[in-house]
C-alpha cells in the first residue's frame, strides 16, 4: 500500500477509536469541511467542533460520497456502508494520525513560526530549495491546529524536505504542532504584536513559539529578537542574522536600492558577501534576509544563494492593486486589519506615484492587545508619518477617537453601510486609495464600489486547481511512474507558458506539444523539461535539434527523413519516440510493420529510442473495454519486440487521461495527462469532487433592451421572444470562440445566478440572451462557463466534446492567472 494510504482498520488502531468497522476502506484523504470534499471514496471526514459542529454536516459529507468518519458520538441519521470511529477528542485524533504519519518518514523538516512573514518565507524557501529538493509544504497558510495536520499528511516517500509553518494564538498550542511537524531546522520570522491578546505578555508569546524548536539541531533567527531568550533556546546550533549587531553570523551592514531591487552587503564567516533582492518594501526585504540566512545555514554557497534569491517571485497575498473609478488606483486589503500590517500597507501606498493624493479607508482594529486610546494614538501618528492626505475611518472606535487624527481631509462613519451611502460626497477622484479593514466590516463592498468594472471578456485560469488536478492523478500512480503533461493547442486553450511553467515548477517529467513551433515557444520562455513533439515537420528538424525537442516517429517515411537529416548533420544518438498504432488508426506503426521497424532500429547510431507508446481509442467507455484490452495486448507485444532488438529498456506509455483512472494495469513507466489537468475527465464523475475545473470564461452585458413578442433579433431575423420581455447583449461572439452552434436558444449563460438562453444567431463579437424576469443591467458579469456551468454542459448543448470548447477560446480573449 502506498505510503499515504491507510486501511480504516489501521487508522482505528492508530487513533485508539471505538466503533465497528462495517466495510474495509483505503484512506488517503483527510477531510474537515463538507463544502470542500475531494476524493470522497478514499476520504476520512473529521467531525470537528468549533465555529460549526462537524457532526451536523455528516449527512452532507455522506451525500458527497464520504463513507468514513471520525466522530465524538454516533450518527443520528441512517448511513449504510459507513464507518464511524468514535473518539473523545476529534481534533486530537486528527493530530495523532498526522503525527503517526510524520514519524514514518526520515526527512529534513524546516519548521517556521513568528508573528509575520511565515507564509511568505515558507513559499520563498520552497522556490529557493525545490531546485534540488523534493519539497512538501503547507498549502497556502495552513498553519493552525487543523491546518498543520492536513499539511503534514501530504508527506510521502518521494519527499526529502518538508517546509511547514506553525501559527498559534494562545498558550499550550505549540507543543501539539511540534509533535506533528518534528522540525530538524527551525526558522523564526518577525516577532510583532499579532496575537498578543492571547498571551499574558509578548515575552510569554515568544517562549511559546520557541517550543517549536525544542528538538531542532539548527535554529535560524534574527539576533536582535532573541537577546533576552537565550535560556529558552534548546537547538543544538544557532545561526543568527542582524542589521545592527556585528556578532551575528550574517551581519547585513549595507542596504541600497538599485533599479527597483534591494542590494544588500553583509559579513559572513569573515568575508563580505552580497545579495540582490527583487523587492523594495520593508517586509519583503526582511523576509528575504531570513531566506538568505537559511540557505547559508544549510551550507549553500553565498554565490548560489544570491543567484537564487535574485529570481524570487512575489507570492500572491491579499494586497492587490486594481484600477479604480474616476482615474483612481485602489489597493485592496479588504480582509486584513492589524497594526503591523497597516504599516506595511501604508508603505506600499507610498510607493505608488501615479497620483499625488494618498487616501486611507480603515476599519476599527481588533485583537491588538492595546487599550483603544493607546492603539488609535499610534494609528493616528502612523497616518501622519506616512503623509496620508485623506482619511476615512469606519467603526465605533475610530469614530470615538477621531480627534486624534490630524490629516488634511478626514471623514468618520459608524459602519460600512453609512459610508457607502455617502460615497458620492467623498468625491474620490485621481487618488490612490488603500482599503484596509477587518473581515467583519465587509470592506469588499467598498472595493466593489470603487474598483472599475472590467468590460472585456476574460478567461480566468486557476493554477491552484490545475495543481490539484495534477496531484489527483499522481495519487493514482504507483511510485516511480512518470507523468507527461499535454500542453498542445495552447494548453487546451488555457495558455502555454503559464501552464507549462506551473507544471515544470511542480516537477512533471515530460511535456508534449503538437508541433515544433510550440516547443520552440516554450524553450524561449524558460521551459527546460523534456518536450515530445507529436507531429514533427521535416522542414523544421534544425529547430527541433537546436531547441532539444524530441520527435515522435510514426511512419517509415518520417523515419527515413529524420535519419537522412541526422546523417547530413552528424546528429548521433538523438532521443526519439516511436508511436505504435494498436487500433486508433490515426498515426503509428501497425503490428505487421514492427519487425521491419526493428530491423531499422538495430544498431542504428543516429537515434536513441526514448519511449515507445500508443494511444487508447476509447479508454473512458466501458462498452469498448474488450477493444481497449486488445490494444494493450498489442502494445505489449510491440514494445517487447522493440526492447529485445534494442538491448535496453525504453519508457513505455499508453494511458491517456481516462486510461489513468480506468486502466491502472496499463500505467507502465509513464502516463500522458491531457484534459484531466484542466478539470475534465469522462471517467471521473463531477460529483466525486476529485477534479476542479480550472477555467472560467466571463464577459459582461453591453446593453439591455425591452423586446415585444414577435419582434425579430439578430442576423437573418432568426430570434424572437414568445412574449414581451428583455434581452441582454453580451460581449462575446464566434470570433471569441463562442460558436454559432450555440445560437437560437441552444446555449445558455449565467447572469445573476440564472441560466439565460441565447436568442437569435451568434454574431462575430456579441450575442443576445433572454433575460426576461431577471434584474439585469449594463455592466453585469456574465458567466459563459465555470465550475457551476461546466464545460461538459456546454459541449453537450452543441453535441461536441469539452476539448473543442476549451481550444476554441480565441487568443483575443485575455487570460488572467490566479495562484494563491
Amino acid at each position: 500500500m502506498p505510503s499515504n494510504q491507510y486501511s480504516i482498520s489501521d487508522i482505528q488502531r492508530i487513533i485508539q477509536a471505538t466503533g465497528n468497522i462495517r466495510h474495509e476502506y483505503t484512506i488517503s484523504t483527510l477531510l474537515t469541511d463538507s463544502r470542500r470534499i475531494s476524493n470522497p471514496s478514499e476520504g476520512l471526514f473529521f467531525a470537528l467542533s468549533g465555529r460549526r459542529n462537524g457532526h451536523e454536516f455528516i449527512a452532507e459529507a455522506y451525500a458527497a460520497g464520504v463513507r468514513n468518519f471520525v466522530v465524538k458520538q454516533g450518527p443520528e441519521i441512517k448511513v449504510p456502508e459507513a464507518n464511524f470511529l468514535i473518539v473523545d477528542d476529534v481534533l486530537g485524533a486528527l493530530q495523532t494520525l498526522a503525527a503517526y504519519h510524520r514519524n514514518r518518514f526520515d526527512l529534513e523538516v524546516i519548521g517556521i513560526t513568528g508573528s509575520n512573514g511565515k507564509t511568505i518565507v515558507k513559499e520563498w524557501l520552497y522556490q529557493l530549495l525545490c531546485v534540488d529538493k523534493n519539497v512538501v509544504r503547507n498549502p497556502k497558510s495552513y498553519n493552525s491546529q487543523i491546518g498543520v495536520p492536513l499539511s503534514v499528511w501530504q508527506i510521502n516517500e518521494t519527499n526529502n524536505l518538508g517546509i511547514f509553518e506553525a501559527g498559534i494564538s494562545t498558550i499550550s498550542e505549540m507543543n501539539k504542532l511540534e509533535a506533528i511537524i518534528k522540525p530538524s531546522i527551525g526558522v523564526l520570522t518577525h516577532i510583532g504584536p499579532a496575537h498578543d491578546e492571547g498571551f499574558e505578555s509578548r515575552h510569554q508569546k515568544v517562549i511559546e513559539k520557541l517550543l517549536l524548536f525544542k528538538n531542532c539541531r539548527l535554529l535560524i533567527h534574527n539576533y536582535d529578537q532573541l537577546i533576552d531568550y537565550k535560556d529558552y533556546i534548546k537547538a543544538e546550533t544557532r545561526f543568527s542574522w542582524s542589521t545592527k549587531f556585528k556578532q551575528a553570523d550574517l551581519y547585513v551592514f549595507s542596504e541600497t536600492v538599485i533599479s527597483r531591487n534591494f542590494y544588500l552587503r553583509a559579513k559572513y564567516k569573515g568575508r563580505e558577501i552580497e545579495c540582490l533582492i527583487p523587492f523594495q518594501d520593508e517586509a519583503s526585504v526582511e523576509n528575504a534576509i531570513v531566506c538568505w540566512a537559511v540557505m547559508l545555514a544549510m551550507d549553500y554557497s553565498a554565490v548560489e544563494a544570491d543567484k537564487r534569491i535574485e529570481r524570487l517571485n512575489a507570492v500572491s497575498m491579499r494586497l492587490e492593486l486594481k484600477t479604480g473609478i474616476n482615474d483612481c488606483s485602489v489597493i485592496d486589503d479588504s480582509y486584513n486589519s492589524d497594526f503591523q500590517s497597516l504599516e506595511i500597507a501604508l508603505n506600499f501606498l507610498n510607493q505608488q506615484n501615479q497620483h499625488n493624493k494618498k487616501t486611507l479607508i480603515l476599519s476599527d482594529i481588533f485583537q491588538s492587545g492595546l487599550q483603544p486610546d493607546v492603539l488609535y494614538k499610534q494609528v493616528a501618528d502612523m497616518v501622519t508619518l506616512k503623509k496620508v492626505d485623506k482619511f476615512v475611518g469606519i467603526g465605533e472606535a475610530l469614530l470615538a477617537h477621531q480627534d486624534l487624527f490630524n490629516v488634511p481631509e478626514k471623514h468618520f462613519y459608524s459602519d460600512t453601510s453609512l459610508m457607502l451611502q455617502n460615497l458620492r460626497a467623498l468625491n474620490f477622484k485621481e487618488e490612490t486609495i488603500l482599503i484596509k479593514g477587518s473581515r467583519s466590516f465587509e470592506f469588499e463592498r467598498i472595493s466593489r464600489a470603487l474598483v472599475q468594472k472590467a468590460h472585456e471578456t476574460i478567461l480566468e485560469i486557476n493554477l491552484n486547481a490545475l495543481l490539484n488536478n495534477l496531484n489527483y492523478y499522481r495519487h493514482k500512480l504507483k511510485p516511480g511512474t512518470k507523468v507527461m503533461a499535454m500542453v498542445k493547442a495552447f494548453s487546451y486553450g488555457s495558455g502555454t507558458f503559464e501552464v507549462a511553467n506551473m507544471l515544470q515548477y511542480n516537477k512533471v517529467d515530460y511535456l508534449a506539444v503538437a508541433y515544433i513551433d510550440e516547443g520552440v515557444a516554450l524553450r524561449a520562455t524558460g521551459i527546460t523539461l523534456p518536450i515530445m513533439v507529436l507531429n514533427p515537420e521535416q522542414s523544421a528538424f534544425d529547430k527541433l535539434v537546436e531547441y532539444k525537442l524530441e520527435p515522435v516517429i510514426y511512419s517509415f517515411g518520417l523515419f527515413d527523413d529524420y535519419i537522412k537529416y541526422a546523417q547530413d548533420k552528424n546528429v548521433l544518438s538523438y532521443p526519439v519516440h516511436f508511436k505504435i498504432d494498436t487500433g486508433m488508426h490515426r498515426l503509428g506503426f501497425e503490428n505487421f510493420e514492427i519487425e521491419t521497424l526493428c530491423d531499422l532500429l538495430e544498431k542504428n547510431p543516429y537515434i536513441h529510442v526514448q519511449s515507445v507508446f500508443s494511444h487508447l481509442a476509447a479508454s473512458e467507455a466501458s462498452q469498448h473495454d474488450d477493444f481497449t484490452s486488445k490494444q494493450i495486448k498489442n502494445f505489449e507485444k510491440a514494445f517487447k519486440q522493440i526492447e529485445k532488438t534494442l538491448g535496453y529498456k525504453v519508457i513505455k506509455h499508453i494511458c491517456n487521461t481516462s486510461g489513468i483512472i480506468r486502466w491502472p494495469n496499463a500505467h507502465y513507466d509513464m502516463v500522458r495527462l491531457g484534459i484531466g489537468l484542466y478539470g475534465v475527465d469522462a471517467a471521473v464523475k463531477a460529483s466525486e469532487g476529485g477534479l476542479q475545473p480550472i477555467a472560467s470564461l466571463k464577459t459582461s452585458v453591453s446593453q439591455v433592451k425591452k423586446i415585444k413578442a414577435g419582434e425579430t433579433i439578430s442576423y437573418s431575423r432568426s430570434g424572437k421572444l414568445a412574449k414581451d420581455g428583455k434581452i441582454a447583449t453580451v460581449r462575446i461572439g464566434y470570433a471569441d470562440g463562442y460558436l454559432r452552434s450555440f445560437g437560437n436558444g441552444v446555449g445558455k449563460m449565467l447572469i445573476k445566478g440564472v441560466k439565460a438562453p441565447t436568442v437569435g444567431n451568434i454574431t462575430m463579437d456579441m450575442c443576445m440572451l433572454d433575460v426576461s424576469g431577471t434584474d439585469v443591467k449594463e455592466g453585469d458579469e456574465v458567466i459563459v462557463f465555470n465550475d457551476q456551468l461546466r464545460i461538459e454542459e456546454l459541449a453537450a448543448q452543441i453535441g461536441t466534446i469539452p476539448y473543442e470548447i476549451l481550444t476554441n477560446v480565441s487568443q483575443r480573449v485575455k487570460r488572467v492567472y490566479f495562484y494563491e
